[in-house]
């Protein structure tokens, strides 16, 4: 069953260089559907993982400073409740450019990390971690299990929605897991994604929308057992999913996977009436977002961006928005500057331009990091400028 129709764009991290803006880009239609049997909802796929996740993938993760304050936690939270020391060993899958596992090699935990973009898998290994450049999958897993790599604990912090094939993916754990080893997911949550019309965490990268209903039928089938779960403000709400080898797991199920189960039923995650309005939704964010535009254009306002998110570049070629409507996009990640964005084609620019430029809005795209950039961006009303962001839903101030 159709979700919601985003019409066509690039992929969201195939960031430009100035030489190819002289050469065409290859758009995909960006469709998402609901299994009415199963009630996974995943993006219709047009693009394969090799076109997705290039060498000069320019996602970093450490460029958030609220995300890695997450990460350490994590870890902390992780070492205490299940006991891992010097005798453990730790792998994470997407370990990016080892924002987490920094903090596992410096309480002396042995760990290794499989990611397979050749940028970030070398800032993790300037880090001093060791890095294994592959994508993950039940072949993968049984390769480690062989070399007596076999983890106490794995982490997949926000790769459970970018995997094609999720059953061989999760799969994997099952066989990568010591037998009372536990596993835990982050993924942002479909419920959240619906409710607060975050239609732009939509793009082709994410080809799975989760829910716990549906993550746990496919944890079933591959041999994993789910026994609690939390929800977490990251990604504007996410789930951190725990799991066990089915067959020799040792953790007590506790009451939270029952209580959202029950929590999504209510909200009607395995019915069509929940899905049926998010177009509409989508459609009047962007309409407002547009409209926002076109007034400020008309009053000689100026408008820049801040942060070149993924779900940024969603909006913007969702809307047909270009270089008359927003000048330039700031970033600190210096991967991307000097880049242009996917399809729009705004330039990427240092903050240093921002202060120079002082336009009189602001929009941030990465609005799940707000609470992180308005202090950050504090100084932009030294010259009456004022900080925007377009969804759930157009805030000015």
């Amino acid at each position: 069953m159709p979700v919601i129709d985003l019409g066509t764009a690039p992929p969201s991290n195939a960031y430009l260089t100035e030489g190819a803006l002289a050469a065409p880009e290859k758009w995909f239609p960006l469709r998402v559907l609901v299994c009415t049997e199963c009630w996974l909802v995943q993006t219709e796929d047009f693009a394969g993982a090799d076109e997705l996740f290039a060498p000069d993938y320019a996602y970093f993760s450490s460029y958030s400073t609220s995300w890695l304050a997450h990460a350490e936690r994590t870890v902390a939270d992780m070492a205490a409740r299940f006991g891992l020391g010097a005798s453990s060993h730790v792998i994470e899958v997407a370990a990016n450019d080892g924002y987490l596992l920094q903090y596992v090699k410096a309480r002396g935990i042995p760990c290794l990390g499989i990611e397979p973009t050749a940028g970030t898998a070398a800032v993790a290994r300037q880090r001093g971690l060791e890095i294994v450049e592959e994508f993950f999958g039940t072949r993968l897993a049984r390769e480690l299990v062989g070399q007596g790599k076999s983890a106490d604990w794995t982490a997949a912090n926000n790769v459970l929605a970018h995997v094609p094939d999720i059953n061989d993916f999760v799969a994997g754990f099952a066989a990568l897991l010591a037998p009372a080893g536990v596993a835990t997911f982050e993924f942002p949550h479909l419920l959240k994604l619906l409710q607060q019309n975050q239609f732009d965490t939509i793009y082709h990268e994410h080809f799975s929308y989760l829910s716990l209903t549906a993550v746990r039928r496919i944890f079933e089938r591959n041999g994993l057992a789910i026994f609690d779960v939390d929800e977490l403000p990251t990604h504007g709400g996410s789930l951190r999913v725990y799991a066990q080898r089915a067959d020799t797991g040792t953790q007590r199920a506790g009451g939270n996977v029952q209580a959202l189960l029950a929590a999504e039923a209510v909200a009607g995650v395995a019915t069509a009436a929940l899905y049926a309005p998010f177009q509409a939704r989508a459609d009047g964010v962007k309409n407002e977002f547009l409209a926002f535009l076109l007034d400020a254009k008309k009053s000689g306002k100026t408008v820049a961006g801040y942060g070149a998110a993924a779900k940024g570049n969603t909006l913007l070629n969702y809307a047909g928005i270009r270089r008359d409507l927003i000048a330039f996009v700031v970033d600190r990640n210096p991967a991307k500057a000097g880049k242009f964005l996917p399809g729009s084609r705004l330039p990427i620019v240092d903050e240093a331009h921002l202060k120079a430029a002082k336009p009189d809005y602001v929009v941030l795209f990465p609005w799940n990091l707000r609470t992180e950039l308005v202090p950050q961006l504090a100084y932009v009303k030294e010259w009456g400028g004022k900080l925007v962001t377009a969804v759930p839903k157009l805030e000015v101030g």
